[in-house]
């Protein structure tokens, strides 16, 4: 890397057309990915700091649109295959291709930055989850609309006097992120006898707080809340704080034209399936999201282990890997469904990228060899790290790889470090991994925001349920922490 890129904070990668994004895009847009990117069929995803400067050219005149984002969960990140992934990243991937242009991303480190590199002449466009609003539509021309939220409060099921109102928050200990929306909207609409306090400290560690107990409530957007309560079952819902409200793009009005021009697309045959994707890809099936309870896995030790369990036991004699984990471990992906798939393709009792598989050797869709492809796909994680972690660590982090990514676990590892903490133990880390999701943290990482609540949670539902298999593979005699589990 240049020092002029290192100033610049401009890095590229072949992800624009890369798997991932082509297996989103809807039919009637792949042509248009035949002729994406350079002579050799790729072309890097260009990313940069936002920053004022020169008025930018049209982007008829250049073919590049310059687009202002944040690193986010909800608008643009690296998932765990260090695929540029997020909802704002898809839909503008989706109309830039639909026009035949390159997109540039410039990364903003706030909302409030977002706004300033769009009026500054640092974008065309700002694409950021923001909510339309008349003071922005004072300040730029408004795009198009994809999505309708709503704010939300949330509160611990358990908690005593569930609020249902605002006026039922007094005496409620509630808190809510620096900087939000919420902050506005609360001053608003709470009655003088409401109290709330403001902390530095991100939306979805707000949420990891109320499901601990810690804090009484908090408040987050509806979709920031479906992702969440994956993670943190006990969360409830209290109540909407505010009626629906629109997110959608803001456009430099130097360059309005792109505004009418992306909200015809939005509107058309392509923006429309391609909302319908992104949408199947990141919200549909959250609200499907099964806490999987003892009895239902004692009922699929009963009915779906048996005819795997000699091919566990056959993984494990080539893989150096216990077979009670490897088991532990499709049923966290799969419940030992061979037929199991995620609307971001991953499929099978493994369930296994096609990249991974195809890597691997297997077909992902025949339990067997998905079996062994993730079990040397888990053993591949396993030894990538340093000789000198310790098990049960070891397993842990290789654990969390396999969920997250390495690329997100090394950077959760050098913040480690950064930290004062040490990045060879579980313990220490299941307690760095959750600040990918904080700004402050992920902003000067490599690899950025991750959802680093879900591998702390995987690796915890894996080791529950290891306990609760591990009778079914162990010989009667080595038995004597043998968890009883009732099969009625």
């Amino acid at each position: 890397m240049t020092e002029q890129s290192k100033r610049t904070g401009r890095v590229t990668r072949s992800a624009r057309c890369g798997r991932a994004f082509r297996a989103l895009i809807p039919a009637a847009l792949l042509a248009l990915l035949a002729g994406c990117g350079s002579e050799n069929g790729q072309s890097g995803t260009m990313v940069s700091n936002a920053a004022a400067g020169d008025r930018l050219a049209s982007v008829d005149e250049t073919g590049t649109l310059r687009v202002v984002t944040r690193n986010a969960p909800t608008t643009w990140y690296f998932d765990q295959h260090l695929e540029t992934s997020g909802t704002e990243h898809d839909l503008v991937e989706g109309f830039a291709l639909a026009h035949g242009w390159k997109v540039e991303w410039v990364m903003a480190d706030s909302v409030s930055g977002v706004l300033e590199a769009l009026e500054s002449g640092a974008a065309h466009m700002a694409a950021a989850g923001l909510t339309h609003l008349p003071s922005r539509d004072e300040r730029f021309r408004r795009g198009p609309h994809y999505m309708e939220v709503s704010e939300q409060v949330v509160c611990h099921r358990d908690l005593s006097g569930m609020p249902g109102s605002t006026d039922e928050l007094e005496g409620v200990d509630l808190v809510v992120s620096a900087g939000s929306s919420y902050v506005e909207t609360l001053e608003e609409a709470l009655p003088e006898s409401v109290d709330f306090e403001v902390r530095e400290i991100g939306t979805e560690r707000l949420m990891a707080q109320v499901a601990r107990q810690e804090i009484g409530c908090t408040v987050a957007d509806s979709h920031i809340v479906r992702y969440n309560r994956r993670s943190f079952p006990h969360l409830d819902i209290a109540f909407d704080l505010s009626a629906p409200r629109a997110l959608g793009w803001y456009v430099d009005p130097e360059h309005a034209e792109l505004a009418e021009l992306a909200a015809t697309w939005m509107q058309g045959a392509g923006g429309r399936e391609l909302r319908d994707l992104v949408d199947e890809r990141y919200y549909a099936y959250i609200n499907q999201f099964d806490f999987v309870d003892l009895r239902a896995l004692n009922r699929r030790i009963e009915d779906r282990l048996p005819q795997y369990h000699p091919h566990f036991e056959e993984a494990a004699e080539r893989t150096d890997l216990p077979a009670d984990l490897l088991a532990a471990l499709a049923y966290q992906e799969s419940h030992w469904d061979p037929e199991a798939r995620s609307p971001t393709g991953v499929r099978g009792l493994m369930m296994l990228t096609r990249r991974t598989a195809e890597s691997l050797g297997v077909d992902r869709l025949d339990p067997v060899e998905s079996i062994d492809g993730g079990a040397r796909y888990l053993q591949r994680q396993h030894g990538l790290l340093p000789d000198d972690i310790v098990e049960p660590d070891r397993t842990y982090l290789a654990l969390a790889a396999y969920n997250i990514g390495r690329g997100h676990l090394l950077d959760a590892r050098r913040l480690a470090r950064e930290l004062g903490r040490d990045p060879d133990r579980w313990a220490d880390m299941r307690e760095i991994l959750p600040l990918l999701t904080e700004e402050r943290y992920y902003k000067d990482l490599r690899y950025g925001y991750a959802r680093g609540y879900q591998p702390v949670y995987y690796v915890q539902r894996i080791r529950n349920y290891r306990d609760v298999i591990r009778p079914v593979f162990v010989a009667e005699d080595e038995m004597s922490d043998r968890v009883v589990v009732s099969r009625d």
